[in-house]
């Protein structure tokens, strides 16, 4: 099998470079080693950028998340029983962000790629990158229970933290940064409508604690606590009794209570490789760099790569000139770091460490009464939020 552009893996970002390169004309296989009901129901992040919502709907992808999606034009910050609204629109010129699952982006590009791009291969398992120093990579992979080889002009590892695409890159090249948090987001799904029509970011000293949605029917909320928790270990009554503690204001706000349908912990942590690419092959997504979900970057910042990717390779086609993909790893890594900065400043702000003193504790609550107070600071927070330009 030949093409110009493999892909390995079918999340979000694969699909949408898929989609980016049908669009440019641009000849693409997706590779992912999961079956199509896996990957249409992972549960992952919810809250698409400004820049995610436009890339969507000018690849043709928009329709049915602009139907179903709801458009956020702000956050609330909670802390010491207070209540502050950060109004995006009216900091950034305008731009907002959009609650729509990441299982319905992969459900609405999946319909694309099937109906008008290249193949997509379900149950395909990429086992090697080979030759990606190289001008002619390929990518060996087992489907059907055979293997084959994908030969390729270029290799894009979509294919996360676990997959092979980064194992390709020489350890001696290769520049690991990371942070491993000491809790985690005990998260939850709840068939009961949101307590507020906007995300609620709650900072307490027994914990952080997030209200979030997945629909106007379904809430999902998130709780601190221990890196190491299990979530079955945590009865119902007690995961409400805890956010209603957290959530607590001065007013008569109240959380409204439903069953809960699903439980689960996520880890906290940052990582970033470097170089993102090496010869022929491209890292994008969580190959290449992870974010804890306090700022809601890690779609986000998947999308930014292959985008920066699609035009890149959009951009030798027209005109020969290969200099755009060259620069493809000091582009995205710029976004990368801001990303992570920002996600860094939202998690060390909200969340109290385990061994935070009450000096530390103070040093939280003047960091959200600045941002309380001055617009400039609101600011920052409402840019970093919405989302950084994609070009």
């Amino acid at each position: 099998m030949r093409t110009t552009v493999g892909i390995i893996g079918a999340g979000p970002a694969g699909l949408l470079l898929a989609r980016l390169l049908h669009n440019a004309g641009i000849d693409s296989v997706v590779l992912e080693s999961r079956d199509r009901a896996y990957v249409e129901h992972r549960q992952r992040a919810g809250i698409l950028e400004q820049g995610t919502v436009d890339v969507l709907r000018a690849a043709g992808a928009g329709e049915r998340m602009d139907r179903e999606g709801l458009p956020h034009d702000g956050i609330e910050l909670r802390y010491d029983r207070k209540r502050h609204r950060v109004d995006f629109p009216a900091l950034t010129g305008g731009r907002s962000v959009m609650v729509y699952a990441q299982t319905e982006v992969c459900k609405d590009l999946i319909a694309l790629q099937l109906k008008e791009g290249g193949p997509l291969l379900f149950e395909a398992e990429a086992l090697a990158v080979e030759g990606a120093d190289t001008g002619t990579p390929s990518v060996r992979f087992r489907h059907e229970g055979r293997e084959d080889v994908l030969e390729c002009r270029y290799v894009v590892g979509c294919d996360g933290f676990w997959g092979v695409a980064r194992k390709a890159i020489p350890a001696e090249l290769s520049r690991v940064f990371e942070r491993t948090y000491p809790f985690g987001w005990l998260g939850i799904l709840a068939d009961v409508p949101p307590s507020h029509d906007e995300l609620v970011y709650a900072r307490h000293d027994r914990g952080f604690a997030l209200l979030s949605m997945r629909s106007p029917s379904v809430s999902r909320l998130y709780l601190q606590v221990p890196a190491d928790t299990d979530a079955e270990s945590w009865g119902d009554d007690e995961i409400w009794d805890e956010l209603e503690r957290r959530f607590e204001t001065a007013d008569d706000w109240r959380l409204e209570r439903g069953p809960i349908t699903q439980k689960s912990v996520t880890p906290m942590r940052s990582y970033v490789h470097e170089p993102m690419r090496y010869g022929s092959l491209f890292l994008a997504g969580d190959a290449a760099h992870i974010v804890p979900p306090t700022g809601a970057k890690g779609l986000n910042l998947a999308v930014g790569d292959v985008v920066t990717f699609a035009r890149a390779l959009s951009h030798e086609k027209e005109t020969g000139s290969a200099e755009l993909l060259d620069a493809y790893s000091q582009t995205c890594l710029r976004r990368v770091w801001q990303a992570e900065r920002f996600s860094y400043d939202m998690t060390t702000m909200l969340h109290p460490a385990p061994d935070a003193t009450p000096f530390d504790h103070r040093l939280q609550l003047a960091r959200l009464e600045r941002i309380a107070a001055s617009r400039a600071a609101e600011a920052d927070l409402a840019e970093g939020y919405t989302g950084f330009p994609l070009d």
